[in-house]
């Protein structure tokens, strides 16, 4: 089965949610199913997990952990047409959720993550298509000369992995999209510079591909930390004028919030334990938090217009990275590391869910969890947060204060998607548990599972 790290989407009242090879319809008020659609895989796979699908005209659309792009009909579950755009020996795959505007479905074409994340070494870049066929955008003028150093060939091994979902600024008509780190991860000597556009935020233009703006998060890497969220976009008013926004958080801890219009930093803070950052990584060992699986995963932050709030969680799990002594260039889908790093037990990684002021970055409240926190945050304007622990429970609070006012045990680690959403005019809130990844063992596993409240 894999991760269960999806995201469920509902429209006129079914909700359509995803395992590595499945695709379940389910009726949003009843959780009857309508239909379940088994993917059987025609090439290898070097990471089984999928985060979500889009859909549109009737289409329910999705990527396969063996590099497919394919589209359902949203009725029945019938295979409309599949399309092979990513390969395994080429260590790719497909995990993200795709996004369709107009005519188009972009979706980050290969996904090197992990193995070849930088590691799995090729760069991705996403890929319109139309009707299934193929619309690559253009991958940015080469920034080689002036941020990777002389040796340009060290752009074809260079990382720059897109595994997080993308947002769309329908107003501007620019698609923002969060890219992973730099490779090799560790052994940063082959690439000296800022490393563009690694660990960044790249504002695209929807139509063309083109880049039309872009922020450096992490300049040359060395921690494994992806920008993986470029989300919320939200309007709120700093120092007397109305602004529009857009967080960024990734895997190095920090949340940060631009201007969308003139590109400028607002503010960065921290949302999780930051220490070592700064120290040079050596062949002994540093011991840094956040690790590679620390600060924010593949859920993001929320906004509350009432609250003027932006709800942030987090993983607090360290790690001890050791930089190898020399590098052999990889081959095939080999690891491309260029040294390691040793996660600190399960059991000692913790997480939390913070609160913080949209306008100014001012920690309203954090609430401690004794687990990961990798769950989505869904935030309503009834003034509560729904969100889940690695532990297992769904979680109601109080917007304003933080305040704990319900609890649920779901079975399995809450590591997927929580949304809100009506059927017929009742509220339901509906959360997904199970087995979470490799990298968050301590809790146990769980069966994919959909938890649907009403209020």
């Amino acid at each position: 089965m894999g991760p269960v790290q999806t995201n469920p989407l509902v429209y006129d009242g079914v909700m359509y949610l995803t395992t590595a090879h499945t695709v379940v319809a389910l009726d949003a008020a009843t959780a009857h199913r309508k239909w379940e659609y088994v993917w059987k895989p025609k090439d290898k796979e070097n990471y089984n997990t999928n985060r979500g699908v889009a859909i549109k005209d009737g289409l329910v659309v999705r990527g396969t952990p063996d590099g497919y792009l394919i589209a359902l009909d949203a009725a029945t579950g019938e295979l409309r047409w599949e399309r092979q755009i990513a390969h395994y020996d080429q260590g790719e795959f497909i995990s993200a959720p795709p996004l369709i505007v107009n005519d188009r479905i972009i979706i980050a074409r290969p996904v090197p993550i992990g193995r070849r994340k930088a590691g799995w070494v090729h760069s991705s870049w996403p890929t319109a298509r139309r009707s299934g066929s193929s619309i690559p955008y253009p991958t940015p003028a080469n920034p080689a000369p002036k941020t990777w150093g002389k040796d340009t060939s060290v752009l074809m091994h260079g990382g720059g992995n897109i595994w997080t979902p993308m947002s769309f600024d329908r107003a501007a008509g620019l698609v923002y999209v969060g890219v992973g780190n730099p490779g090799p991860d560790l052994y940063d000597n082959l690439r000296p510079g800022a490393n563009l556009y690694t660990c960044a935020m790249v504002a695209l233009d929807v139509n063309s591909g083109k880049l039309k703006w872009y922020y450096q998060a992490v300049p040359h890497d060395v921690h494994d930390w992806d920008l993986t969220q470029v989300s919320p976009l939200f309007t709120t008013t700093v120092g007397g004028a109305r602004r529009d926004l857009i967080a960024a958080a990734g895997k190095d801890g920090l949340l940060r919030v631009l201007d969308r219009k003139t590109h400028a930093l607002l503010y960065t803070v921290p949302f999780t334990r930051r220490e070592n950052v700064d120290v040079p990584l050596d062949t002994v060992g540093v011991h840094v938090f956040p690790g590679p699986t620390g600060g924010e995963e593949w859920s993001g932050p929320a906004y509350n217009r009432v609250t003027d709030m932006l709800y942030v969680p987090s993983v607090e799990h360290g790690a001890v990275y050791k930089k190898a002594a020399s590098l052999t260039p990889p081959t095939g889908k080999d690891m491309y590391i260029g040294g390691t790093f040793a996660l600190d037990t399960g059991d000692v990684a913790r997480g939390s869910l913070s609160a913080f002021d949209a306008a100014t970055g001012k920690q309203r409240w954090v609430y401690k969890s004794a687990t990961p926190m990798l769950a989505g945050v869904c935030t309503t304007s009834g003034g509560l947060v729904f969100t889940g622990e690695h532990g297992k429970d769904f979680m109601a609070l109080d917007a304003r204060t933080g305040e704990v006012l319900y609890r649920f045990n779901t079975g399995g680690p809450v590591g997927a998607g929580v949304i809100s959403y009506t059927v017929n005019g009742k509220q339901y809130v509906a959360a997904v548990s199970g087995f979470v990844s490799g990298g968050f063992r301590n809790i146990g596993g769980g069966t994919a599972t959909v938890v649907i409240f009403s209020l």
